[in-house]
């Protein structure tokens, strides 16, 4: 916490209720759609987390549970922590309708939220903003700002400073704005007055369950995430499981299934930000065009991307997938084939199963091939 000298200034009830006032004004006017304060005790959401913990349901995340309790006890994460303000900004970009890519077993399907700029950057200087704006009426106080970057339980948090609330899909929800946003926070020594929180509005829908291409939501408000395509193709650092392989169609980065399905998601507006529009042309894209991207291009291309973290091995290893899914055609074959003696025994493993899909039985050991 960016910690405050002795002579802070004292407020009074008054004053702490108007600076919450202006903070709501005030983050709405850096380009946040909602703001919301709320207290530190998520000892509810601890023991939920816990338990999903205890299930494996991390997979390979093992950051997950590397700080034991500081995710969910924001004042040991950061000593001196009261309140929290927790910020939404939308991020929907006017791009190509999702339906029609997934429906398109030739174009690659990019999470809608990746197809701009990394929102990382620029949610934290607005937050950094937020913080320095509030200081010219409380004095010198302390804070962290925090976007999605640290052992922080954003979703709950944000259910409690009355964002939303948490669906059957774990994604957060707002009645006037679905789901596609993102989240962030400042964890704060200032004794704010606190938010109430929104009732769940699911009632007894489940499409995002039903809709969910691997059967990730395992119950409502429970997703396994080794089943699910956001986790196999970002998180997952080796092989895709051979049985999910079908399953993941021409997803190569992330999944929205849950998102798009979502009857609150009819209200969401676009976005804003320029950054968040899509970029390379990356929110319709032929899939052969980004499997013969080199490493070179892959990062040239992915520059200020979120995809680029994955790497150029994991980003061959998912459009191999989605190839094998495809449709066959002779340039989807060529492209793969060319590919038969990538450096990376990941990316040769998932070339050949590609190619096995389209009825070319590769008798070599993988290894060798």
């Amino acid at each position: 916490m960016n910690a405050p000298p002795n002579n802070i200034r004292t407020l009074s009830t008054a004053q702490l209720a108007e600076l919450a006032a202006n903070i709501k004004n005030w983050g709405q006017k850096l380009g946040f759609q909602q703001v919301g304060i709320t207290d530190t005790d998520l000892s509810r959401a601890e023991t939920s987390f816990l338990n999903w913990l205890s299930h494996g349901h991390q997979g390979e995340m093992e950051w997950m549970a590397r700080h034991g309790s500081l995710r969910s006890r924001p004042a040991e994460l950061v000593p001196g922590t009261v309140r929290v303000i927790s910020v939404r900004m939308d991020y929907l970009p006017n791009a190509s309708p999702a339906e029609d890519v997934l429906a398109n077993d030739q174009l690659a399907y990019v999470s809608r939220y990746a197809l701009g700029r990394d929102y990382h950057k620029l949610m934290r200087r607005r937050l950094q903003t937020l913080a320095e704006r509030i200081a010219t009426v409380s004095g010198p106080f302390g804070y962290r700002a925090f976007v999605d970057s640290a052992p922080v339980l954003e979703k709950p948090l944000a259910d409690k400073a009355g964002l939303g609330w948490i669906g059957k899909h774990s994604n957060l929800l707002h009645r006037d704005a679905g789901s596609w946003f993102f989240l962030g926070e400042l964890y704060t020594d200032l004794p704010l007055p606190i938010d109430e929180s929104v009732t769940d509005h699911c009632g007894d829908c489940e499409a995002c369950i039903t809709a969910c291409p691997t059967a990730a939501i395992i119950e409502p408000y429970v997703v396994d995430a080794r089943r699910c395509i956001s986790y196999l193709t970002i998180e997952l650092q080796g092989s895709i499981p051979v049985e999910l392989r079908p399953l993941l169609g021409n997803r190569i980065y992330g999944c929205d299934d849950c998102q798009l399905v979502c009857p609150w998601n009819k209200f969401a507006s676009i976005s804003r930000e320029e950054d968040y529009s899509p970029r390379h042309g990356l929110d319709a894209p032929e899939l052969v065009t980004l499997f013969n991207w080199d490493e070179a291009t892959f990062l040239s291309k992915l520059e200020g991307s979120p995809i680029r973290r994955i790497g150029h091995e994991a980003w061959l290893r998912n459009i191999a997938i989605a190839l094998g899914n495809a449709t066959g055609r002779p340039e989807i074959i060529a492209a793969l084939k060319a590919l038969l003696h990538h450096p990376s025994a990941m990316v040769r493993e998932h070339v050949v199963w590609a190619l096995q899909q389209h009825g070319l039985n590769l008798e070599e050991d993988i290894d060798h091939v």
